[in-house]
């Protein structure tokens, strides 16, 4: 059974999310295939949910995810001890960046600049046309998510929103949203969990079938 059928046989109430988190999955992979990169950004329960997306992607997940041969090779050439350790522990990762993840570089732009711009700011610097902006908010409505959309859009980069039933001002901003069918913040961070799991899953059996 994939994750997705599983996770909606687990919450029948996000069936009517299946197609846009099937595609959402669908992005994820064509943008790691292309040498993307996934930018993520929330805030506060968001941002804990941003940040756990971005664990499961850069290490392994349900998988093992092992180096290469060749990567493997290539690093106890250069030191045997540390190499091989290294070869051995290391895990392939899923390019991913929590641009939450940068206190030093968020504060300095909120206290030069604005708080409510500073992940376009890291937006700018980090995106290219085969990234995929991923911007989690449970009104559909946080500024800084919405103004980070603008700047990966101008660059030429894929918009995925995660957020509640009402979708907000997400709804003309985004290229894909998956809006979970509750209202209340808490309810709707209920459902976001298990719907960025699902997608990281599928993501991750794709890449490392192993």
């Amino acid at each position: 059974m994939k994750h997705i059928d599983l996770l909606i046989s687990r919450y029948p109430v996000l069936q009517q999310c299946y197609k846009s988190i099937e595609e959402a999955k669908n992005v994820l992979i064509r943008t790691f295939e292309t040498g993307g990169t996934l930018l993520l950004c929330g805030n506060g329960g968001s941002c804990g949910d941003a940040e756990h997306m971005s664990g499961e992607l850069m290490k392994g997940f349900h998988k093992k995810r092992p180096l290469s041969s060749e990567q493997k090779e290539k690093l106890t050439q250069i030191d045997g001890e540390l190499g091989n350790t290294l070869a051995e522990t290391l895990q392939q990762p899923l390019r991913t960046i929590c641009l939450m993840g940068m206190p030093a570089l968020t504060t300095a732009f909120a206290n030069d600049a604005s708080y409510e711009l500073a992940c376009a700011q890291m937006t700018l610097a980090y995106a290219c046309k085969n990234s995929t902006l991923f911007g989690i908010s449970t009104s559909g409505n946080a500024k800084n998510v919405l103004a980070a959309a603008i700047v990966a859009k101008s660059i030429g980069a894929y918009t995925i929103g995660l957020t509640g039933v009402d979708g907000g001002k997400m709804n003309n901003m985004f290229d894909l949203i998956i809006k979970v069918p509750e209202s209340e913040t808490y309810k709707i961070q209920e459902l976001h969990l298990p719907v960025y799991h699902a997608i990281c899953l599928e993501v991750e059996e794709y890449f490392f079938s192993e």
